[in-house]
């Protein structure tokens, strides 16, 4: 079975070489593969793109959410969901810095990535 990082790194590249314009976008994204299992059975676990993106570009990567789950879709993954990372990191009450650390920092990079550019 295909890792969920090769997953990710397939969807970059199809973005990437399919559709440049919205590559310009994502490429300031953090994009996973997220599986999920319902009600505590990962029998089928159902598999998505998370995509995380900074504030400053979030309503343009929205935008483009049809072509991203086409894209999506055809590597067999079930959806697409786009997360404010700049909002997340803002969150007290978020427990991502604990429970994720390796995420948190992702997401640190982008976002202050995202501020150097806007500045």
């Amino acid at each position: 079975m295909i890792t969920e990082e090769k997953l990710a790194d397939n969807f970059n590249t199809i973005i990437e070489e399919m559709h440049p314009r919205v590559w310009e976008l994502l490429q300031h994204c953090y994009v996973k593969v997220i599986t999920s299992c319902f009600m505590n059975s990962c029998v089928s676990p159902v598999q998505y793109i998370g995509i995380y993106c900074p504030d400053e570009i979030f309503a343009s990567i929205v935008a483009e959410k049809n072509l991203l789950r086409e894209v999506a879709k055809y590597l067999g993954l079930a959806e697409v969901v786009c997360l404010n990372a700049t909002k997340l990191l803002r969150d007290p009450l978020s427990r991502l810095k604990t429970d994720y650390p390796q995420l948190w920092l992702e997401l640190i990079w982008i976002t202050t990535e995202a501020q150097e550019h806007s500045s």
